[in-house]
Protein backbone atom coordinates (compact mmCIF):
# COMPACT_ATOMS: atom_id res chain seq x y z
CA UNK A 1 0.00 0.00 0.00
CA UNK A 2 3.42 2.25 0.71
CA UNK A 3 4.79 1.51 -2.22
CA UNK A 4 1.38 2.57 -3.94
CA UNK A 5 1.30 5.81 -2.38
CA UNK A 6 4.90 6.58 -3.53
CA UNK A 7 4.44 5.84 -6.86
CA UNK A 8 1.13 7.91 -6.88
CA UNK A 9 3.37 10.73 -5.34
CA UNK A 10 5.90 10.41 -7.57
CA UNK A 11 3.73 10.80 -10.79
CA UNK A 12 1.67 13.70 -9.18
CA UNK A 13 4.66 15.61 -8.48
CA UNK A 14 6.33 14.72 -12.03
CA UNK A 15 2.61 15.83 -13.56
CA UNK A 16 2.84 19.06 -11.51
CA UNK A 17 6.32 19.37 -12.50
CA UNK A 18 5.86 19.30 -16.57
CA UNK A 19 2.52 21.65 -16.17
CA UNK A 20 4.88 24.05 -14.55
CA UNK A 21 7.54 23.90 -17.39
CA UNK A 22 5.23 23.84 -20.03
CA UNK A 23 3.60 27.30 -18.87
CA UNK A 24 6.55 28.80 -18.61
CA UNK A 25 7.80 28.18 -22.11
CA UNK A 26 4.30 29.58 -23.08
CA UNK A 27 5.01 32.63 -21.48
CA UNK A 28 8.46 33.08 -22.98
CA UNK A 29 7.19 32.34 -26.34
CA UNK A 30 4.01 35.25 -25.97
CA UNK A 31 6.35 37.83 -24.40
CA UNK A 32 9.13 37.32 -27.43
CA UNK A 33 6.10 37.34 -30.16
CA UNK A 34 4.93 40.67 -28.46
CA UNK A 35 5.72 43.52 -31.15
CA UNK A 36 7.50 46.74 -28.92
CA UNK A 37 5.39 49.67 -28.62
CA UNK A 38 5.59 51.74 -31.48
CA UNK A 39 7.01 55.64 -30.94
CA UNK A 40 4.46 57.80 -31.03
CA UNK A 41 4.03 60.74 -33.89
CA UNK A 42 2.94 63.89 -32.63
CA UNK A 43 1.82 66.44 -35.22
CA UNK A 44 1.94 70.08 -34.31
CA UNK A 45 -0.03 72.10 -36.29
CA UNK A 46 1.61 75.67 -37.38
CA UNK A 47 0.29 78.99 -35.92
CA UNK A 48 -2.19 80.33 -38.77
CA UNK A 49 -0.46 83.44 -40.36
CA UNK A 50 -0.27 86.65 -39.01
CA UNK A 51 -1.18 88.60 -41.79
CA UNK A 52 -3.57 87.12 -44.86
CA UNK A 53 -2.84 86.10 -48.36
CA UNK A 54 -5.44 88.11 -49.57
CA UNK A 55 -7.88 91.13 -48.27
CA UNK A 56 -9.96 93.93 -50.14
CA UNK A 57 -8.11 94.34 -53.70
CA UNK A 58 -4.77 93.51 -52.02
CA UNK A 59 -2.84 90.03 -52.97
CA UNK A 60 -0.23 89.45 -50.63
CA UNK A 61 2.99 89.37 -53.06
CA UNK A 62 6.14 88.52 -50.76
CA UNK A 63 6.47 87.02 -47.25
CA UNK A 64 9.51 89.26 -46.24
CA UNK A 65 9.13 87.83 -42.21
CA UNK A 66 6.92 85.96 -40.45
CA UNK A 67 8.35 84.66 -36.45
CA UNK A 68 8.90 86.28 -32.76
CA UNK A 69 12.62 87.45 -33.43
CA UNK A 70 13.24 89.69 -35.95
CA UNK A 71 11.43 92.87 -34.69
CA UNK A 72 13.52 92.89 -31.09
CA UNK A 73 16.66 94.54 -32.02
CA UNK A 74 17.80 97.69 -30.90
CA UNK A 75 15.49 99.94 -28.64
CA UNK A 76 12.57 98.67 -30.80
CA UNK A 77 13.00 95.55 -30.53
CA UNK A 78 13.85 96.34 -26.47
CA UNK A 79 10.34 98.13 -26.16
CA UNK A 80 8.40 95.44 -28.04
CA UNK A 81 9.88 92.89 -25.63
CA UNK A 82 8.48 95.20 -22.58
CA UNK A 83 5.08 94.94 -23.99
CA UNK A 84 5.17 91.26 -24.55
CA UNK A 85 5.31 90.15 -28.00
CA UNK A 86 4.77 87.29 -29.19
CA UNK A 87 4.94 87.07 -32.75
CA UNK A 88 5.84 89.71 -35.75
CA UNK A 89 5.04 89.62 -39.54
CA UNK A 90 6.39 91.42 -42.72
CA UNK A 91 5.07 91.36 -45.71
CA UNK A 92 4.20 93.19 -49.16
CA UNK A 93 0.96 93.47 -50.99
CA UNK A 94 0.15 94.13 -54.62
CA UNK A 95 -3.08 95.70 -55.73
CA UNK A 96 -5.29 94.01 -58.23
CA UNK A 97 -4.79 95.58 -62.00
CA UNK A 98 -2.53 98.43 -60.83
CA UNK A 99 1.91 98.00 -59.80
CA UNK A 100 0.72 99.42 -56.59
CA UNK A 101 2.37 97.95 -53.36
CA UNK A 102 2.45 98.67 -49.70
CA UNK A 103 4.72 97.22 -46.99
CA UNK A 104 2.57 95.81 -44.02
CA UNK A 105 3.98 94.97 -40.42
CA UNK A 106 2.19 93.37 -38.16
CA UNK A 107 2.82 92.60 -34.23
CA UNK A 108 0.81 90.73 -32.10
CA UNK A 109 1.31 90.38 -28.50
CA UNK A 110 0.53 88.77 -25.31
CA UNK A 111 -2.98 90.73 -24.38
CA UNK A 112 -4.29 94.19 -25.25
CA UNK A 113 -2.45 95.96 -22.77
CA UNK A 114 0.50 94.88 -24.20
CA UNK A 115 -0.92 95.86 -28.28
CA UNK A 116 -2.20 99.37 -26.72
CA UNK A 117 1.17 100.47 -25.39
CA UNK A 118 2.62 99.40 -28.60
CA UNK A 119 0.50 101.43 -30.72
CA UNK A 120 1.34 104.17 -28.33
CA UNK A 121 5.31 103.78 -29.24
CA UNK A 122 4.83 103.30 -32.74
CA UNK A 123 2.60 106.55 -32.46
CA UNK A 124 3.85 110.21 -33.11
CA UNK A 125 2.90 113.42 -32.29
CA UNK A 126 2.84 114.52 -35.51
CA UNK A 127 0.19 112.46 -36.20
CA UNK A 128 -3.49 112.97 -36.94
CA UNK A 129 -7.09 111.21 -37.04
CA UNK A 130 -8.30 108.53 -39.01
CA UNK A 131 -11.60 108.65 -38.61
CA UNK A 132 -12.66 108.66 -41.98
CA UNK A 133 -11.08 104.90 -41.82
CA UNK A 134 -13.51 103.82 -39.42
CA UNK A 135 -10.67 101.48 -37.87
CA UNK A 136 -11.57 102.95 -33.95
CA UNK A 137 -9.80 104.73 -30.96
CA UNK A 138 -6.55 103.34 -31.76
CA UNK A 139 -5.47 104.21 -35.08
CA UNK A 140 -3.32 107.37 -36.23
CA UNK A 141 -1.99 108.43 -39.77
CA UNK A 142 1.60 109.05 -39.52
CA UNK A 143 2.45 110.61 -42.62
CA UNK A 144 2.09 108.80 -45.79
CA UNK A 145 1.82 105.46 -43.06
CA UNK A 146 -0.84 103.74 -41.18
CA UNK A 147 -0.17 102.52 -37.83
CA UNK A 148 -3.43 100.89 -35.79
CA UNK A 149 -4.64 98.56 -33.33
CA UNK A 150 -6.90 95.60 -33.63
CA UNK A 151 -7.73 93.29 -30.29
CA UNK A 152 -3.34 92.26 -29.46
CA UNK A 153 -2.59 93.10 -32.86
CA UNK A 154 -0.79 96.23 -34.13
CA UNK A 155 -0.61 96.78 -37.96
CA UNK A 156 1.77 99.96 -39.50
CA UNK A 157 1.64 100.35 -42.44
CA UNK A 158 2.19 102.31 -45.80
CA UNK A 159 -0.99 104.27 -46.54
CA UNK A 160 -0.25 106.42 -49.31
CA UNK A 161 -3.86 106.97 -50.11
CA UNK A 162 -4.46 103.58 -51.37
CA UNK A 163 -5.70 101.43 -48.72
CA UNK A 164 -9.69 102.06 -49.01
CA UNK A 165 -12.38 101.77 -45.92
CA UNK A 166 -13.50 98.29 -47.32
CA UNK A 167 -9.73 97.07 -47.65
CA UNK A 168 -9.19 97.76 -43.65
CA UNK A 169 -12.79 96.48 -42.83
CA UNK A 170 -11.71 93.73 -44.81
CA UNK A 171 -8.10 93.15 -42.93
CA UNK A 172 -9.63 93.97 -39.49
CA UNK A 173 -11.61 90.90 -40.56
CA UNK A 174 -8.48 88.43 -41.24
CA UNK A 175 -6.33 89.59 -37.83
CA UNK A 176 -6.50 86.75 -34.67
CA UNK A 177 -9.37 87.84 -32.14
CA UNK A 178 -8.59 88.09 -28.60
CA UNK A 179 -11.09 86.97 -25.37
CA UNK A 180 -11.22 86.63 -22.25
CA UNK A 181 -8.61 88.47 -19.42
CA UNK A 182 -6.21 89.17 -22.12
CA UNK A 183 -8.67 91.34 -24.35
CA UNK A 184 -9.21 93.56 -20.79
CA UNK A 185 -8.20 97.28 -21.84
CA UNK A 186 -5.74 98.96 -18.77
CA UNK A 187 -7.78 101.69 -17.00
CA UNK A 188 -4.74 104.44 -17.59
CA UNK A 189 -5.89 105.65 -20.75
CA UNK A 190 -9.52 105.94 -19.60
CA UNK A 191 -8.65 108.31 -17.11
CA UNK A 192 -6.69 111.22 -18.75
CA UNK A 193 -8.81 114.41 -18.89
CA UNK A 194 -10.40 115.15 -22.26
CA UNK A 195 -10.22 118.63 -22.16
CA UNK A 196 -7.43 120.32 -23.39
CA UNK A 197 -5.32 117.18 -24.25
CA UNK A 198 -2.85 116.23 -27.16
CA UNK A 199 -3.86 112.82 -27.60
CA UNK A 200 -1.43 112.17 -30.48
CA UNK A 201 0.99 112.89 -27.10
CA UNK A 202 -1.00 110.31 -24.88
CA UNK A 203 1.95 107.41 -24.21
CA UNK A 204 1.05 104.23 -22.11
CA UNK A 205 4.47 102.65 -21.21
CA UNK A 206 4.72 99.10 -19.63
CA UNK A 207 8.86 99.11 -19.39
CA UNK A 208 11.79 101.71 -18.66
CA UNK A 209 12.81 101.78 -22.52
CA UNK A 210 9.28 102.41 -23.77
CA UNK A 211 9.23 104.65 -20.92
CA UNK A 212 12.12 106.64 -21.98
CA UNK A 213 11.64 106.29 -25.71
CA UNK A 214 8.04 107.90 -25.34
CA UNK A 215 9.32 111.29 -23.16
CA UNK A 216 8.34 110.25 -19.69
CA UNK A 217 9.61 113.07 -17.44
CA UNK A 218 11.04 111.30 -14.50
CA UNK A 219 13.80 109.04 -14.27
CA UNK A 220 12.66 105.50 -15.41
CA UNK A 221 14.59 103.52 -12.30
CA UNK A 222 12.70 105.65 -10.23
CA UNK A 223 8.83 104.95 -11.47
CA UNK A 224 9.08 101.39 -9.92
CA UNK A 225 8.72 98.91 -13.15
CA UNK A 226 10.35 96.75 -11.19
CA UNK A 227 7.09 96.70 -9.18
CA UNK A 228 4.50 95.97 -12.23
CA UNK A 229 4.10 99.81 -12.61
CA UNK A 230 2.06 101.17 -15.42
CA UNK A 231 2.67 105.13 -17.00
CA UNK A 232 0.47 106.91 -18.65
CA UNK A 233 1.97 110.38 -20.02
CA UNK A 234 -0.03 113.34 -22.13
CA UNK A 235 0.60 116.29 -23.33
CA UNK A 236 -1.71 119.50 -22.66
CA UNK A 237 -2.97 122.77 -23.94
CA UNK A 238 -0.31 125.11 -23.19
CA UNK A 239 2.84 122.40 -22.63
CA UNK A 240 1.60 121.16 -19.06
CA UNK A 241 2.54 117.42 -18.75
CA UNK A 242 0.22 114.75 -17.04
CA UNK A 243 1.66 111.41 -15.47
CA UNK A 244 -0.29 108.70 -14.26
CA UNK A 245 1.38 105.87 -12.18
CA UNK A 246 -0.30 102.80 -11.53
CA UNK A 247 1.37 100.02 -8.60
CA UNK A 248 -0.19 96.70 -7.53
CA UNK A 249 -0.84 97.65 -4.10
CA UNK A 250 -1.40 101.31 -2.01
CA UNK A 251 2.13 100.28 0.03
CA UNK A 252 4.10 100.45 -2.88
CA UNK A 253 2.80 103.59 -4.32
CA UNK A 254 2.86 105.33 -1.13
CA UNK A 255 7.06 104.53 -1.09
CA UNK A 256 7.36 105.72 -4.72
CA UNK A 257 5.30 109.20 -4.22
CA UNK A 258 7.59 109.72 -1.46
CA UNK A 259 10.81 108.82 -3.79
CA UNK A 260 9.19 111.41 -6.59
CA UNK A 261 8.18 113.88 -3.65
CA UNK A 262 12.06 114.14 -2.76
CA UNK A 263 13.54 114.11 -6.54
CA UNK A 264 11.46 116.77 -7.46
CA UNK A 265 12.59 119.03 -4.30
CA UNK A 266 15.84 118.26 -5.21
CA UNK A 267 15.93 119.59 -9.31
CA UNK A 268 14.05 122.57 -8.14
CA UNK A 269 10.87 124.03 -10.06
CA UNK A 270 12.78 125.07 -13.06
CA UNK A 271 14.04 122.07 -13.95
CA UNK A 272 10.00 119.98 -13.54
CA UNK A 273 7.97 123.00 -13.84
CA UNK A 274 5.06 123.28 -11.84
CA UNK A 275 5.10 119.77 -9.76
CA UNK A 276 1.57 118.40 -8.11
CA UNK A 277 1.11 115.04 -6.66
CA UNK A 278 -1.78 113.62 -4.80
CA UNK A 279 -2.16 109.57 -4.56
CA UNK A 280 -5.34 107.90 -4.41
CA UNK A 281 -4.89 104.32 -3.73
CA UNK A 282 -2.83 102.92 -5.93
CA UNK A 283 -3.21 105.23 -8.50
CA UNK A 284 -0.47 108.38 -8.01
CA UNK A 285 -1.07 111.71 -10.04
CA UNK A 286 1.48 114.11 -11.22
CA UNK A 287 1.40 117.33 -13.05
CA UNK A 288 5.03 118.58 -14.19
CA UNK A 289 6.30 121.28 -17.05
CA UNK A 290 4.56 124.78 -17.75
CA UNK A 291 1.21 124.62 -15.41
CA UNK A 292 -0.47 127.61 -13.79
CA UNK A 293 -0.69 126.41 -10.08
CA UNK A 294 -4.48 126.45 -10.17
CA UNK A 295 -4.68 124.37 -12.82
CA UNK A 296 -2.57 121.86 -12.01
CA UNK A 297 -4.44 121.30 -8.42
CA UNK A 298 -7.46 121.41 -10.10
CA UNK A 299 -6.24 118.58 -12.53
CA UNK A 300 -4.63 116.18 -10.09
CA UNK A 301 -7.55 116.77 -7.78
CA UNK A 302 -10.23 115.57 -10.84
CA UNK A 303 -9.00 112.58 -11.58
CA UNK A 304 -10.36 109.88 -9.98
CA UNK A 305 -9.52 105.64 -9.79
CA UNK A 306 -12.71 104.06 -10.71
CA UNK A 307 -14.20 100.87 -12.17
CA UNK A 308 -17.49 100.62 -13.79
CA UNK A 309 -19.50 97.64 -14.76
CA UNK A 310 -21.43 98.02 -17.61
CA UNK A 311 -24.35 95.53 -18.74
CA UNK A 312 -25.94 94.61 -21.71
CA UNK A 313 -29.25 93.98 -21.27
CA UNK A 314 -31.37 95.13 -18.05
CA UNK A 315 -30.88 92.44 -15.21
CA UNK A 316 -33.81 91.54 -13.11
CA UNK A 317 -34.14 92.35 -9.43
CA UNK A 318 -32.71 89.52 -7.03
CA UNK A 319 -36.29 89.24 -5.13
CA UNK A 320 -38.40 88.86 -8.05
CA UNK A 321 -35.52 86.62 -9.62
CA UNK A 322 -35.76 84.26 -6.08
CA UNK A 323 -39.95 84.83 -5.92
CA UNK A 324 -40.34 83.42 -9.50
CA UNK A 325 -37.86 80.53 -8.32
CA UNK A 326 -39.58 79.66 -5.64
CA UNK A 327 -42.83 79.49 -7.42
CA UNK A 328 -41.92 77.27 -10.08
CA UNK A 329 -40.28 75.00 -7.69
CA UNK A 330 -43.47 74.43 -5.78
CA UNK A 331 -45.89 73.95 -8.80
CA UNK A 332 -43.42 71.81 -9.72
CA UNK A 333 -43.69 69.79 -6.29
CA UNK A 334 -47.85 69.64 -6.08
CA UNK A 335 -47.28 68.31 -10.18
CA UNK A 336 -45.17 65.21 -8.98
CA UNK A 337 -47.37 64.52 -5.79
CA UNK A 338 -50.86 64.67 -7.90
CA UNK A 339 -48.56 62.19 -10.63
CA UNK A 340 -47.79 60.48 -7.99
CA UNK A 341 -51.13 59.94 -6.11
CA UNK A 342 -53.03 58.49 -9.40
CA UNK A 343 -50.07 56.39 -9.90
CA UNK A 344 -50.67 54.51 -6.80
CA UNK A 345 -54.21 54.65 -6.79
CA UNK A 346 -54.19 53.11 -10.64
CA UNK A 347 -51.55 50.58 -9.19
CA UNK A 348 -53.57 49.35 -5.90
CA UNK A 349 -56.84 49.02 -8.62
CA UNK A 350 -55.36 46.82 -10.98
CA UNK A 351 -53.49 44.82 -8.64
CA UNK A 352 -56.13 44.10 -6.07
CA UNK A 353 -59.05 44.02 -8.57
CA UNK A 354 -56.59 41.24 -10.59
CA UNK A 355 -56.03 39.21 -7.63
CA UNK A 356 -59.22 39.41 -6.67
CA UNK A 357 -60.95 38.85 -9.62
CA UNK A 358 -58.55 35.31 -9.92
CA UNK A 359 -59.40 34.17 -5.99
CA UNK A 360 -63.15 34.41 -7.20
CA UNK A 361 -62.51 32.70 -10.72
CA UNK A 362 -60.79 29.71 -8.32
CA UNK A 363 -63.97 29.86 -6.19
CA UNK A 364 -62.16 31.41 -3.45
CA UNK A 365 -63.89 34.23 -1.19
CA UNK A 366 -62.11 37.39 -3.04
CA UNK A 367 -61.52 39.08 0.81
CA UNK A 368 -60.78 35.98 3.12
CA UNK A 369 -57.33 33.79 3.74
CA UNK A 370 -59.16 30.45 4.82
CA UNK A 371 -55.65 28.82 4.01
CA UNK A 372 -53.22 31.49 6.11
CA UNK A 373 -51.00 29.80 8.83
CA UNK A 374 -51.48 30.61 12.21
CA UNK A 375 -50.06 29.43 15.58
CA UNK A 376 -52.67 27.96 17.94
CA UNK A 377 -51.43 29.25 21.86
CA UNK A 378 -54.90 28.59 23.32
CA UNK A 379 -54.12 24.70 23.82
CA UNK A 380 -51.90 22.73 26.47
CA UNK A 381 -48.92 24.00 23.99
CA UNK A 382 -49.87 27.67 24.30
CA UNK A 383 -50.03 26.91 28.30
CA UNK A 384 -45.95 26.06 28.29
CA UNK A 385 -44.91 28.44 25.90
CA UNK A 386 -46.63 31.67 28.54
CA UNK A 387 -49.84 31.76 26.14
CA UNK A 388 -53.38 32.79 27.75
CA UNK A 389 -55.38 29.24 28.73
CA UNK A 390 -59.02 29.53 27.66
Amino acid sequence: MGDRFQATMRVAVCAVASVLCAGKCLLAQTQMQIPAPAAKTILVEPPTPLLPQRFGAWQLGKNETEGNLAATEGITGMVLKEDGLTRFASSTFKRDGTGETILMKAFQFGDTTGAIAAYTYFRTPEGHSTAQLKLGPDASLQGKGLVFRSGSTVIVTDYSGGLRQDDLAALVATLPKVNGTAAIEPILPSLLPVKGLDAESAHYALGPESYRETGGVLPADTVGFDKSAETMTAKYKGGGVLTLLLYPTPEIAAAHERAIEALSTQQGESLAGTVKMRREGTLLIMTSGAWPVDEAQKMVQGIHLRQEVTWNKPVPLDYQTEVRKTFSLLVSITIFCCLAFLAAIVLALFLGGGRAMIRMMQGKPAATEPEFLRIDLSGPAGKQLGGRED
